[in-house]
């Protein structure tokens, strides 16, 4: 009999295979980051269509072969529908999902990426927060969960890029970003002056820690 798991987790990126087929990367709590085939997902009618677009967060029942994971069920708890009909908060959420695909693992301890992935998704529908500081907060916390970013954040000037002489706001900011639950990130919003000084750190800590070019956010700076 052919053994199956389950597990809890959000959909990072589905690419087309064949005619029918999905592959998928999820994002999970039990595996960290999990690929898998979802057959015919992409067959009118199918149950697996909407469950294996990106940001679908819910439980999915995966059966272990050999060489992969095959999705065969999934009960998705939020799609988010938001993100569906906001062109631009979209392409943040999609860059979020290419960051988090980038740092994670399989079988590692990913559940706090999770957790910030989750809730950055929720930020981005949130009137009150605009998707920049949303943006920086959650670049922070992705290389602090990934232990490559200050958590005591002080007024040494080693910490900042330049000549920068950050404002007392800025700091305690960017501790709490570093520290404060998950749950609560997306909890305060700042001045102009604070937000360009944020975005400034977290661009200088990504350049630094990830390195990464993301294709995501290319398109993003075109329509910002």
């Amino acid at each position: 009999m052919q053994e199956y798991i389950l597990v809890t987790g959000i959909i990072l990126k589905q690419t087309p295979v064949g005619e029918y087929d999905r592959h998928i990367s999820l994002l999970t709590k039990e595996r960290g980051k999990l690929t898998a085939f979802a057959r015919g997902a992409r067959r009118s009618g199918s149950r697996l269509t909407a469950a294996t677009n990106p940001f679908s967060f819910g439980c999915f029942k995966l059966y272990e072969g050999k060489n992969a994971y095959t999705l065969a069920e999934a009960d998705i708890q939020n799609y988010f529908e938001e993100l569906r009909t906001d062109y631009i908060g979209a392409y943040y959420g999609i860059y979020f999902a290419e960051v988090a695909d980038y740092l994670t693992r399989e079988n590692n301890d990913e559940r706090e990426m999770l957790k910030l992935l989750y809730q950055s998704l929720r930020a981005l529908g949130a009137a009150s927060l605009p998707n920049p500081l949303v943006r920086c907060v959650f670049e922070c916390r992705a290389m602090a969960v990934n232990g490559e970013f200050p958590a005591d954040f002080s007024a040494d000037a080693s910490l900042f890029p330049g000549d920068m002489e950050p404002e007392a706001s800025t700091i305690y900011a960017l501790r709490y970003i570093a520290v404060s639950p998950v749950e609560k990130l997306y909890t305060f919003t700042v001045t102009e002056t604070v937000l360009e000084q944020l975005e400034t750190v977290a661009a200088c800590y990504m350049k630094r820690f990830v390195g990464h070019k993301f294709k995501s956010l290319e398109v993003l700076q075109t329509l910002c």
